[in-house]
């Protein structure tokens, strides 16, 4: 019994000793990982938490958007670049064929929102949906007439609205 307890301490070490050589740490075990020096701390070390109740966002008109769409901006500056913001649309709200400059990924909060794609098809998004609309998709965007509808946005860039042209008629050239 002793022997296999020697034989299972000897492969824990050199387990150990092959991990360490893995990593470039010493394989020693009395030796002491080195410290990093007190320059390099990360983000995630000196950030602080924001808590944000509902009833402090501050909503301001949505750039570019029809009157009554609002958001909320949580980080970032979306006339700018990345950012992340709650948009909130008016029950009712309907927006035509539209691109974005930035990719957009959207979890609706509450209400029902509408997609539309190009060739008509349109899918309802209750809260809790996941929405990933990339800036080459052509699509609608509606809020049900239910209710307001709330959604929030994380987009690669800053936020803007192009509306798609429908294309002119071609005149018939007259006999």
């Amino acid at each position: 019994m002793f022997h296999r307890i020697r034989q299972f301490s000897g492969a824990l070490i050199l387990i150990g000793g092959i991990a360490a050589m893995a990593s470039g740490a010493p394989a020693s075990t009395s030796a002491k990982p080195a410290e990093a020096p007190a320059k390099t701390k990360t983000m995630h070390a000196m950030a602080k938490p924001i808590v944000w109740p509902a009833a402090d966002l501050k909503w301001v008109p949505t750039p570019g958007a029809p009157t009554g769409v609002l958001m909320a901006v949580l980080w970032g500056d979306p006339a700018k670049g990345p950012h992340g913001a709650i948009h909130k649309f008016p029950a009712g709200f309907k927006a035509g064929l539209h691109t974005h400059s930035a990719d957009l990924h959207c979890v609706v909060i509450s209400g029902t929102m509408i997609h539309g794609e190009e060739d008509g098809k349109e899918t309802r998004l209750g809260p809790g949906s996941y929405l990933f609309d990339p800036h080459t998709e052509k699509h609608t965007t509606a809020c049900d007439a239910a209710s307001e509808c709330q959604m929030f946005v994380q987009a690669s860039g800053k936020f803007d609205i192009k509306m798609v042209e429908e294309k002119p008629m071609e005149k018939k050239a007259s006999k």
